[in-house]
């Protein structure tokens, strides 16, 4: 038995997969496409078969953990997602890689489910063969490198399509070497200088740009009757503020929507306006602002949401807190921007609030439970522990604890936010924008998974976000009361940046014709959002629509009625 050990752990592990291989024979149907895939499954396995047969030890190993680490990738995706893992979603996936580590302690539990799993696979490839193939030695090495390269020959010329039902350890292999190819050679042009005239004077109001992160529009109570105190429906004196509903967002992957907040990509051409066109840090500049980013994110200096040095460089004051817990961070964030709103200077600030992205267990502080039972705590941050944690794998209760945590997180990061500038900062020369990068799928409907956001089959509440508008007295900017009046639960993300820019005094006409229309105008937005955003080798961009009369709101509940919400 001993002696085909190596054959039988590979059998086992390929077994695993037989519903996958089922199901694209089924959808296949009989015909040339069958024979077409059965020939590419043959080949791959064997492909696979040959490199457990790789002589030289370190060799074999290599191999071993590099297709054992693509397997497992891809089968905890699935298995979190509970859809496929598509290129676009890779390509958003590789996007989002500064969220790696809460990612994976917030799915430890599958990772390692999926580790064991794929124990048959590195196993199976790593032991000692007990005999030898008779072929050239270089062909077990050889045979794995051209059953990716035909896999990544496939999907280059079929746009990222076609890997369904095949191995799944040569999946994201393939796919990373198309996304390393496309880095190479995709170069749409040169960044352009501002061409778009302004038609006032030097702007002596702030203007502020906060993008929350996972902040579900249909979860507050500017929205829905039993949502989340946001202190947003009752401002302070010489403060107006514009609730224009629910929102479509640009994308449901943070990284998709940030980068196209800060560049002013259109539905119909947000490749070339991202690669091409100045940021809005360039045309704040050539405002006369000065320039001023808050990441209550990332630490240390390092940039995310495909930010980079070169655009990095148009930013006066780069904030970070690094000596912050996460907990706190929205809070420090607050603090500095109610110095920033009192330093008679006009500014552009955009911020990246931390919300609340996973996990939610410990992001807000004792005293904000308010919706229980709530996620276990202790083990994200250093707060009292008020539970064990019994592992979140979906099912009903864990996703009404999930929940629960995730509105008090809210009364925090957001709440507890707005509270706090509107009772300390000086909102008189400001106008603030808020809403948030994002969605969540908090799965209300019963669907399964695990995750929240970034599906490849989204729900309409993965692109549902808030959009507010905060003005002071003295900063008499647009017609926001008719703006409203004609926007309110019609807009989207991308009438941000055109409303940014004549925030900043450029010409309307100009920027209708580069970025569309500005809240000022009848937005008639499409109110989709893209889930399909990397959309790359001719694929095209898919889109979801959000139809608020299906959108799930959350009902009353014990801690409400406590409050007397």
């Amino acid at each position: 038995m001993a002696r085909y050990l190596k054959e039988l752990l590979l059998v086992l592990y390929l077994v695993r997969g037989y519903a996958d291989y089922l199901d694209r024979v089924g959808a296949l149907g009989l015909g040339f496409a069958t024979l077409l895939y059965g020939a590419m499954f043959v080949v791959l396995v064997v492909a696979l078969w040959m490199s457990a047969y790789i002589r030289q030890t370190l060799v074999r190993h290599l191999f071993a953990l590099v297709m054992f680490a693509s397997a497992v990738f891809f089968e905890v995706y699935a298995r979190v997602t509970d859809s496929y893992l598509t290129y676009s979603q890779f390509v958003s996936l590789v996007y989002s890689g500064g969220f790696i580590q809460e990612a994976v302690y917030q799915y430890r539990e599958v990772i390692i489910s999926a580790g064991l799993g794929g124990l048959l696979l590195l196993l199976g490839i790593g032991l000692k063969p007990r005999r030898r193939l008779p072929v050239p030695v270089y062909l077990p090495i050889a045979a794995p490198l051209v059953g990716v390269l035909l896999l990544s020959g496939v999907l280059f010329v079929r746009a990222g399509e076609g890997a369904r039902g095949l191995p799944v350890m040569y999946t994201p292999l393939a796919y990373l070497n198309l996304f390393t190819y496309e880095a190479l050679h995709n170069t749409v042009g040169p960044r352009e200088p501002v061409r778009i005239a302004r038609l006032t004077a030097a702007i002596e109001h702030d203007i502020v740009l906060i993008i929350d992160e996972s902040i579900s529009g249909n979860y507050l109570d500017i929205n829905t009757p039993f949502g989340v105190y946001t202190g947003l429906k009752t401002p302070p004196m010489g403060v107006e503020i514009f609730n224009f509903g629910y929102a479509a967002s640009i994308a449901n992957c943070s990284a998709d929507t940030n980068v196209t907040l800060r560049y002013g990509g259109t539905r119909d051409d947000y490749i070339r306006i991202n690669s091409t066109l100045p940021s809005i840090w360039q045309y704040a500049k050539k405002a006369g602002l000065r320039t001023v980013y808050i990441d209550a994110q990332r630490t240390g200096g390092n940039l995310q949401n495909l930010m980079t040095d070169l655009e990095k460089q148009d930013i006066d004051e780069f904030v970070q807190f690094d000596q912050v817990s996460v907990r706190d961070r929205d809070m420090a964030a607050a603090a500095k921007l109610i110095e920033l709103l009192g330093d008679d200077r006009a500014e552009l600030v955009v911020m990246n609030k931390v919300g609340a992205h996973f996990p939610v267990h410990d992001k807000y502080p004792d005293d904000f439970m308010s919706y229980r039972p709530a996620l276990p705590r202790g083990q994200f941050q250093e707060v009292a522990d008020t539970g064990e944690r019994d592992g979140f794998n979906g099912q009903k209760d864990d996703w009404m604890l999930y929940r629960n945590a995730y509105q008090n997180t809210l009364l925090w990061n957001v709440g507890e936010f707005f509270k706090r500038v509107f009772q300390q900062a000086d909102l008189s020369r400001a106008v603030l924008i808020y809403t948030s990068d994002h969605g969540q799928d908090l799965h209300e409907r019963g669907n399964p998974g695990l995750n929240t956001h970034c599906g490849g089959d989204p729900v309409a509440e993965e692109g549902l976000v808030p959009l507010v508008v905060i003005e002071g007295a003295q900063s008499h900017t647009l017609d926001w009361r008719r703006a409203w009046a004609q926007n309110k639960d019609r807009s989207s993300h991308y009438n941000i940046f055109p409303t940014l820019l004549q925030l900043m005094g450029y010409e309307p006409t100009g920027i209708e014709a580069n970025y569309g229309k500005s809240l000022s105008q009848p937005t008639e937005d499409a109110f989709t959002f893209n889930y399909r955003f990397n959309a790359r080798l001719g694929a095209m961009p898919e889109w979801k629509y959000i139809d608020l009369n299906h959108i799930v709101t959350p009902g009353p509940t014990q801690a409400q009625m406590a409050a007397g919400q």
